[in-house]
């Protein structure tokens, strides 16, 4: 059977510029939220393409909430020439965009057995604590992610920096599961 991931958040990051002043930005940008004393970045959120941005003085914006890696680039670009519009000089309009961080979800659509997990992967592969949290924490080294395995068959997959990271970690665990006669 196949499995497919579906993308829930894409982390990307950036820096538009030397500096900025927070303050300025805030008050030209509606619905923009900036605390120095809570945080020290400036919140924005943006609908098309649909994501929110964390913006520090220091140039750097991190991007949360895209659910491609397309989306998570198109929101920067769009909002280099929002901060443009509003009078930020020295914007980088065609930045370096790295990501971060990509998170993930596939459904096995069917019931694991963790203690069984557990067992078969070796105590030293795996972190599973029920009394803690309900999930398997399995790491994985190539792809360098990290897998949450859950009993209902969800599983969580987080730590690539790419789809295809997130796509080889599904396929990692499908070939261990098969392996160990735990899916059919």
């Amino acid at each position: 059977m196949e499995y497919a991931i579906t993308i829930e958040n894409v982390v990307a990051s950036t820096t538009l510029a030397e500096d900025f002043d927070l303050l300025k930005i805030e008050a030209g940008l509606e619905g923009a939220e900036y605390n120095k004393a809570k945080f020290p970045g400036l919140v924005y959120r943006t609908e098309n393409p649909k994501a929110a941005f964390l913006i520090f003085t220091s140039g750097k914006v991190v991007c949360t909430g895209a659910k491609t890696v397309e989306n998570a680039k198109m929101a920067i670009i769009n909002l280099a020439k929002i901060l443009k519009s509003i009078g930020c000089e020295k914007i980088n309009s065609e930045p370096e965009v790295y990501i971060q961080n990509i998170v993930a979800t596939a459904d096995l659509e069917t019931n694991l057995n963790l203690n069984t997990i557990v067992i078969a992967f070796g105590m030293e592969n795996v972190e599973y604590e029920p009394e803690v949290f309900p999930g398997l924490v399995y790491r994985l080294e190539s792809p360098k992610v990290v897998v949450l395995i859950f009993s209902s068959g969800k599983l969580v997959i987080t730590g690539g920096k790419s789809p295809e990271d997130c796509e080889k970690g599904l396929q990692v665990i499908k070939t261990e599961f098969d392996n160990l006669g735990l899916i059919y």
